[in-house]
C-alpha cells in the first residue's frame, strides 16, 4: 500500500485521509444491515397500509410482509431471497484522499464481496457475467454499479441499495412532448407492470435531463425518505410536490393493492427528482422500490468505519399470522387433478408434502433435454406434482434452507404449455400474475397457478422442513431443489377456469374506491 507523504498535508492541511479498510468495512457493514433490517420509515408506512386496508386478502399479504419483516430482524437473515445487485452514489469530497492504488470500483466491490461471502449471513448471489452470453454467475454479486461524484468538501457521502431483480424489471421509461401530462402517463403505465413489483411499495420518478439522467435520477428519488403523509397534511409548496399527490393519489385510486390482489394501498409514496431538459423533450423515467426496500445513507470522515444501529424491535407493529377459518389444509403427496378443481381463486391453501422448485436457467435445461428427447436428470419427475418458482439463500447453522420467497412468475408463462403438456404438471406456485398465453393454458390442462407472498422470503423458509438439490447444481440459486413444506400460505391466483385473481381483484376495487368517494 502507497502511504501519503505528509507534504501533502503542509499543502492541505484540511484534508481528510480515507483508510481502505474503514470504507470496505462501511460498504460490507451496509449492505448486511440492510439486508436483514428494513428502514425505520418503511415500517411505518406499511404498517399504516395494514391498517387502513379493507380487502381481507391484501391485508393478509401486508401482514405477511411486517411479520417476515420483524423476523428477519431479529434472526439477521435476509428479508428477500433475491438480496439484489448493489447500487452506490458517492459524491465525494474534493478534499478526501484514499489511502490506497484501489480504485473506487475495486473498494466497493470488495465490501460487496465481504457482504455476500460473510459465513454469519451469506446473500444470494445473483450477478451474472457476459449477460447477452454464456450469462455466469460471478459467484460474490459483483460487480455493483457505481455513481460518482466530486464535490466541496472533506467529507464522503454515501447512498447505497440492494436492489431486486423483480422490481428493477418494471421500470420504465418515455419522452414525452413538452405538454404532455406526466400523471396520466403514470397512470397509464403502472397497471402494465403488474404485481411483480411486489407492492405496496415506492415510486421513484425521474423528469428532464436525458434519456440516462432520467433513469438515473428516479433511481436517487427511491432512496429519500418516505414522507407522503406529512406532504399531505401540510400541503405542496411547489409543481415537484404537487405532482407527488396527484400521482399519489391516481395510482391508489388503481385499486392494484398489496400484491396485485386489490386493494386501497398501491404506492406507499411517491418520490420524484427533476433536472434540466431540452426544450424539444420531456424525458421521464419510472423505478419501482418493492417489499423488500433496502437502502441506507452514510459519511465517511476519515475518523473511521460507520457504525450502523441496530434495528429497534418495537418498531414493529404486534401482528400475528394464524390460520384463519377458510383456509384449506393440502396434502400434495396425494393431490389429484379432481381436488384442484374444486379450487376458486382468491382461497388461502397450506400446502403440505413436497414440491420441486425451477427458475429461468432451469426451465431452459428442461426445454432443451425434451426436445432432443433426453430424459430429465434422476430425481425431477413433475408428474402430478407442483413447482415453485424459487431460488433461495444458502441456509446457515441449523436452517433447512435460507429465506427461499418466490420470484415473478410471468417469466416462466413462455414454458408453461411445455411443462403442463409434457411433464403432467399439475400446478405452479410464484409471485404476480400470469399472462393471458399462461392462463389459457392451465385452463386447458385443467392446472391451477398459486401465489406466495413475495417479500415475505424469511417467514416462508419456516414452512420448509426438508431441502435438497436434485439436479442442476452447477446453477447455484437456480438448481432443482425438492423442498418438504409444512403449512406454507398460499392464494389461488389462477383456478382450472382460467379466473385470475390479478385481474379480478383490481377491478373490483378500483371500482369500490370510486364507490367510497362518492
Amino acid at each position: 500500500m502507497r502511504h501519503l507523504s505528509p507534504f501533502l498535508f503542509s499543502i492541505f492541511p484540511t484534508m481528510t485521509i480515507i483508510n481502505p479498510e474503514d470504507f470496505i468495512s462501511s460498504i460490507a457493514d451496509s449492505l448486511q444491515a440492510i439486508s436483514y433490517a428494513h428502514p425505520r420509515d418503511f415500517i411505518q408506512a406499511m404498517a399504516r397500509a395494514y391498517e387502513k386496508e379493507q380487502n381481507a386478502a391484501a391485508k393478509d399479504a401486508i401482514a405477511q410482509i411486517l411479520i417476515n419483516s420483524r423476523m428477519a430482524a431479529m434472526g439477521q437473515r435476509p428479508l428477500c431471497q433475491d438480496t439484489g445487485i448493489v447500487t452506490v452514489f458517492l459524491k465525494v469530497g474534493m478534499q478526501c484522499r484514499f489511502d490506497t492504488e484501489m480504485s473506487i470500483q475495486e473498494l466497493v466491490d470488495a465490501g460487496v464481496r465481504r457482504a455476500w461471502l460473510n459465513p454469519n449471513n451469506p446473500l444470494r448471489a445473483s450477478v451474472l457475467a457476459d449477460p447477452a452470453g454464456s450469462r455466469y454467475n460471478t459467484g460474490d454479486n459483483t460487480p455493483a454499479v457505481i455513481y460518482t461524484e466530486l464535490v466541496p468538501g472533506n467529507v464522503i457521502d454515501i447512498r447505497i441499495a440492494a436492489k431486486g431483480g423483480g422490481s428493477e424489471n418494471k421500470s420504465k421509461f418515455v419522452t414525452l412532448d413538452p405538454g404532455d401530462s406526466i400523471v396520466d402517463w403514470v397512470v397509464q403505465t403502472v397497471p402494465t407492470m403488474g404485481a411483480g413489483w411486489c407492492p405496496p411499495g415506492i415510486l421513484g420518478i425521474g423528469i428532464g435531463g436525458t434519456v440516462d439522467r432520467a433513469m438515473v435520477l428516479a433511481k436517487e428519488a427511491l432512496m429519500e425518505p418516505i414522507d407522503i403523509q406529512e406532504l399531505i397534511e401540510r400541503g405542496p409548496v411547489n409543481r415537484i410536490e404537487e405532482l407527488r399527490l396527484e400521482i399519489y393519489e391516481a395510482v391508489n385510486s388503481l385499486g392494484i393493492g398489496a400484491q396485485g390482489l386489490g386493494g386501497l394501498t398501491t404506492a406507499l409514496d411517491v418520490k420524484i427528482k427533476d433536472c434540466p431538459t431540452h426544450a424539444a423533450s420531456l424525458p421521464v423515467a419510472m423505478i419501482p422500490n418493492c417489499a423488500a426496500t433496502r437502502h441506507i445513507h452514510f459519511t465517511l470522515n476519515g475518523s473511521g468505519p460507520a457504525h450502523f444501529e441496530p434495528p429497534h424491535l418495537e418498531d414493529w407493529p404486534q401482528i400475528k399470522w394464524e390460520m384463519g377459518p377458510g383456509m384449506k389444509r393440502v396434502q400434495l403427496n396425494t393431490i389429484s387433478r379432481e381436488e384442484i378443481a374444486g379450487w376458486r381463486i382468491g382461497e388461502t391453501l397450506l400446502l403440505n408434502g413436497t414440491i420441486l422448485t425451477g427458475r429461468d436457467a432451469a426451465h431452459s435445461r428442461i426445454q432443451k433435454l425434451l426436445a432432443t428427447g433426453e430424459p430429465l436428470p434422476e430425481g425431477v419427475d413433475f408428474n402430478g406434482r407442483f413447482i415453485y418458482y424459487v431460488g433461495p439463500v444458502d441456509p446457515v447453522g441449523d436452517e433447512v434452507v435460507g429465506p427461499a420467497g418466490p420470484t415473478t412468475a410471468t417469466r416462466m408463462d413462455k414454458y408453461t404449455e411445455m411443462m403442463l403438456s409434457q411433464t403432467g404438471l399439475l400446478g405452479m406456485i410464484g409471485k404476480s400474475e400470469r399472462g393471458n398465453i399462461a392462463i389459457e393454458s392451465i385452463k386447458k390442462h385443467g392446472a391451477v397457478y398459486l401465489m406466495a407472498v413475495g417479500g415475505a422470503a424469511y417467514l416462508v423458509s419456516k414452512a420448509i422442513k426438508k431441502a435438497r438439490v436434485v439436479a442442476f447444481a452447477d446453477l447455484g440459486m437456480e438448481a432443482i431443489y425438492e423442498f418438504e413444506v409444512e403449512d406454507m400460505p398460499v392464494t389461488v391466483a389462477v383456478d382450472n377456469r382460467g379466473d385470475s385473481i390479478h385481474k379480478v381483484g383490481p377491478a373490483l376495487w378500483q371500482q369500490k374506491i370510486k364507490d367510497f368517494r362518492k
